[in-house]
């Protein structure tokens, strides 16, 4: 059996080893579009493993020489319609390039042609492809790129919202039609109720801040909270909790913890760095298979633990530094060095635990 792990590629060159190891280790892999020999080979490895395409919903990038793009229109195709009419412009008619990210140029994400033809050029190119589906990035919900609204076309960023919603039904329902999934990368979904639900419909979803926006940024137990039900789909959820980038960062089992508890060991789980993506992370207790959960979710005061056929997860969503949460373990099982598990764990806040059945 394999573990529950995600990788995230977001265009650093392969290394060697890293396909084998992929192949060994991980559930899901996010490659680049133009890494289909890389995708084949892990479908060859590993036919259950999911592989999806990356590509953007909001931007083009004219920096990508082609001839495959990370977007569903190359910055060439947009600049071949009259007039460059599908990019984004403020009220000045200059084009809007993104804050933070050079060479990532605003799409006009509600105008019809667009959508069409960023559904179309994504359903041609993945129709006969090794990847298994899409997984579609920047599904925003706020203004993160330095959009400044108004712009021409635009006054507020639920005309985002409503657009990227009708977007993303015409792509999921078109890829579907291919025997592809559509796997959005779904921002905030948390503050509009049904918005993960309805996202996630064709395949599943990505929640790339899971459980708070940095290593030192983590969401409060309420925020956290609301989160939870993302783990249990609709489909495939892929969920990533930020870390310093160290693979022993204590988030990474924070995270890993409740995506067992709530998600029962459904979905594929990431635990990274901000823009840390490509290498290949890895923790024993991420190839853990802690089976099937032998009761339902249990809490209290923000304290969370659910025992599994061949395992127990137990986290404490608290921040304050006092709520500490004494959890009680079941017996014959050990921690990730093979140590026995103690009878009790007390958990600080904002700290997970897992442990499996010995050998």
């Amino acid at each position: 059996m394999t573990g529950v792990g995600a990788w995230i590629r977001y265009g650093e060159p392969l290394l060697p080893g890293q396909l084998e190891f992929a192949a060994e280790h991980y559930r899901v892999a996010i490659l680049q579009p133009w890494e289909k020999a890389a995708a084949l080979e892990l479908k060859r490895r590993r036919p259950d493993m999911t592989v999806l395409c990356y590509k953007c919903l909001s931007s083009t990038r004219s920096y990508e020489p082609g001839p495959v793009y990370t977007s569903g229109v190359s910055f060439a195709e947009a600049e071949s319609t009259a007039d460059g009419v599908w990019f984004a412009r403020r009220l000045d008619g200059t084009r809007i390039e993104w804050a933070r990210y050079s060479g990532h140029w605003q799409m006009r994400v509600w105008d019809p042609a667009y959508q069409r033809r960023w559904v179309e050029n994504v359903v041609d190119e993945l129709r006969d492809s090794p990847f298994d589906g899409v997984m579609a990035d920047n599904d925003v919900f706020d203004d993160y790129y330095g959009l400044h609204l108004p712009i021409d076309g635009a006054t507020e960023m639920v005309d985002f919202r409503s657009a990227l919603g009708d977007m993303v039904q015409a792509a999921g329902t078109a890829l579907n039609g291919v025997g592809k999934i559509l796997v959005p990368n779904i921002a905030e979904s948390r503050r509009e109720p049904g918005r993960w639900q309805a996202h996630a419909a064709y395949g599943g979803g990505f929640e790339e801040v899971w459980l708070g926006y940095g290593a030192e940024h983590l969401f409060d137990p309420v925020t956290a909270e609301a989160q939870l039900p993302q783990a249990a789909g609709p489909g495939l959820s892929i969920l990533r909790v930020p870390t310093d980038g160290d693979d022993r960062h204590p988030n990474l089992t924070y995270g890993l913890s409740a995506f067992w508890i709530f998600g029962a060991g459904r979905g594929a789980y990431a635990a990274t760095g901000h823009d840390d993506y490509s290498r290949t992370q890895h923790v024993p207790e991420l190839d853990w298979q802690l089976g099937r959960p032998v009761i339902e979710p249990r809490g209290r005061n923000h304290a969370w633990w659910r025992e599994f056929e061949d395992g127990f997860a137990a986290v404490n969503f608290n921040s304050d530094g006092r709520r500490r949460r004494r959890v009680r373990v079941p017996a014959g099982l050990v921690d990730a060095a093979g140590e026995p598990a103690p009878s009790w764990v007390v958990l600080p806040p904002r700290r997970g635990i897992l442990f499996r059945r010995a050998d």
